[in-house]
């Protein structure tokens, strides 16, 4: 068995599966190792093409889901027989939490970069200047205009549609034709494009050729089948599976090793650089060591970070990359499941074609100068939503079909209209993971602890959030308007970021702006752990373009001798 690599990938996910590509591209020798099981592109979509009443339930949450999966059920995300294997046993896979958090989790060649809700949205300059600008935090080491480039390097790749619209709070991409508005949502748009200067309200922005085809196995259009969670088998929206692996793979650099726990870097003192990592076989528990130029961890926030906590050594006595201290600290989640809903009059002729896997979407326009600023909350929020017959929540993926949207706010149906809020959380220091050395997990390795949760910034802007999509609706001539504000718990936003954040000091951050841990350059981390603050969208397009950039950077550095 070859130990011996360029380069070693850690995880499957949008990070890992961009690395892989852009590595083995570029003629490195890489080993791509993933904890979970193998599953291959269409073959393995076993739900693909089921309906409803091929399950005796009807294809719903049971209670058999709920023993097996009881932490990930309360998210109304893992909530039905057709998607639960996706995700992990929560049995089998346990962490605690000193306050409540929901941890989604799906251990299989391509991670979440299967389940993900294909959101796909920019950053933007006051993202990357406001811990700066309001002294919280620690500063970000990069700008906008430093991901820019490969913000479109990757939209151009993955496919993403939407549409431009020139605002400086909602940049501009690379995009394919957009999805298009029903008539509910084609009023909403009206409304709110006359009554607002500051406001649009426009398609989503989401990884999914409408137009074309797209570098992969095969990438397709978008067939509107909204069975995206089970696995596409037209590769049409963007899954490492369907495209950076295949193309990874294509090259004949890539070694994908599955069922292999990477647990520890290991590191040379007298080098200052790691020199590859330890795995435990899932299934035999056999340890291995495979050894490497360049590590990237890529494994998500939480699995990332507690692989560099249990990376200890004589010169990191708290684990690799953490003299600053804030390993495992500055936990956060984007905030949602707030807004508000009604019914709209009329259009009982119109009705619309397929079951579009996409949402409307309102930029933020709160705090991005003069009158926009607030005084009872920083940062801001945008909101995700539609319009639809007989409901519309189906349009946000990380809705899921909670209890609140099951109440039957209209007659079966007519129309309905609705907005939620999906809000920044700040990136408090007392938010934090921590490893768990009395509970171990069947691998020998210790489990996670959660202390972490929203504060007085959140919970003042939820109050807006939901005050401003009822001002909206009513304006549009929604009837029955109700705001509503559910029970939100981090993790809930499936957006786990912070744990390893990027900085300028090594005394307040642990990776540098290129994602290098400060202390060990040959150590990339480039998935959620990486982000110094959340912004308010979407964040996984951010984690490609940061993968991709940092692959580019790790290359030139070995050609020039430096790793």
């Amino acid at each position: 068995m070859e130990t011996n690599y360029d380069a070693i990938v850690v995880g499957t996910g949008v990070s890992g599966g961009w690395a892989a590509k852009e590595l083995c591209e570029k003629g490195l020798k890489t080993l791509v190792l993933e904890r979970g099981r193998m599953l291959r592109h269409i073959e393995d979509y076993t739900t693909m093409n089921d309906d409803p009443w091929d399950y005796k339930t009807g294809d719903v949450i049971t209670q058999e889901i709920r023993k097996q999966q009881p932490k990930q059920s309360r998210t109304n995300y893992v909530n039905s027989e057709s998607t639960k294997h996706m995700f992990v046993n929560d049995l089998k896979h346990p962490y605690s939490e000193e306050k409540p958090f929901n941890w989604i989790r799906g251990y299989h060649v391509g991670g979440r970069s299967l389940t993900w809700g294909r959101q796909s949205y920019r950053l933007t300059d006051f993202d990357f200047k406001a811990n700066a600008k309001e002294g919280i935090a620690t500063d970000w080491p990069i700008r906008y205009k430093d991901l820019e480039p490969w913000y479109h390097y990757v939209e151009g790749h993955i496919g993403v549609s939407g549409e431009n619209l020139g605002l400086p709070q909602y940049p501009d991409g690379n995009y394919l034709k957009p999805m298009e508005l029903n008539c509910a949502e084609d009023v909403l748009k009206d409304a709110v494009g006359s009554q607002y200067d500051d406001r649009v309200v426009t398609i989503g922005r989401v990884a999914h050729i409408t137009e074309g085809t797209k570098p992969g196995a095969g990438r397709i259009n978008c067939q509107y089948r909204n069975r995206c969670r089970r696995g596409c088998p037209f590769g049409a929206y963007f899954s490492s599976n369907s495209s950076t692996l295949p193309m990874a793979e294509a090259t004949g650099n890539m070694t994908l090793r599955p069922n292999s726990v990477v647990h520890e870097v290991m590191y040379d003192a007298d080098n200052k650089r790691a020199t590859g990592v330890r795995v435990i076989d899932a299934e035999t528990k056999e340890v291995f060591e495979f050894k490497a130029k360049v590590i990237f961890l890529c494994a998500s926030a939480v699995a990332s970070t507690s692989i560099l906590m249990q990376s200890k050594s004589e010169h990191f006595p708290n684990g690799m990359g953490n003299e600053s201290g804030e390993l495992g600290h500055n936990l956060m989640d984007h905030h949602f499941q707030v807004g508000a809903q009604g019914r709209v009059e009329g259009f009982e002729d119109k009705y619309y074609t397929g079951r579009r896997p996409n949402g409307v979407y309102i930029p933020r326009f709160r705090n991005i100068g003069g009158a926009t600023d607030r005084k009872d909350f920083v940062r801001g929020y945008g909101y995700q939503g539609g319009g639809g017959r007989g409901g519309w929540s189906s349009n946000v993926a990380e809705l899921g079909y909670g209890a609140e949207f099951k109440e039957a706010i209209t007659k079966p149906g007519s129309w309905a209209l609705g907005l939620t809020g999906f809000g920044e959380v700040l990136p408090y220091h007392e938010n934090k993971m921590t490893l768990d050395y009395a509970n171990l997990d069947e691998w020998g390795l210790p489990t996670v602890i959660f202390d972490a949760n929203i504060k007085e910034n959140e919970l003042n802007m939820r109050k807006d959030m939901a005050q401003q999509a009822a001002e909206m609706l009513e304006l549009a001539g929604v009837k029955d308007v109700r705001t509503y504000d559910d029970e939100y718990i981090l993790g809930n936003g499936i957006h786990e970021m912070g744990t390893a954040r990027m900085g300028n000091d090594p005394k307040t951050s642990v990776l540098n702006g290129n994602n290098q841990i400060h202390s060990v350059p040959n150590v990339y981390v480039t998935d959620g752990s990486a982000m110094t603050s959340a912004g308010n969208v979407n964040p996984s397009l951010t984690y490609m373009a940061m993968t991709a950039r940092a692959a580019n950077h790790a290359v030139e550095e070995l050609k020039k001798m430096n790793l």
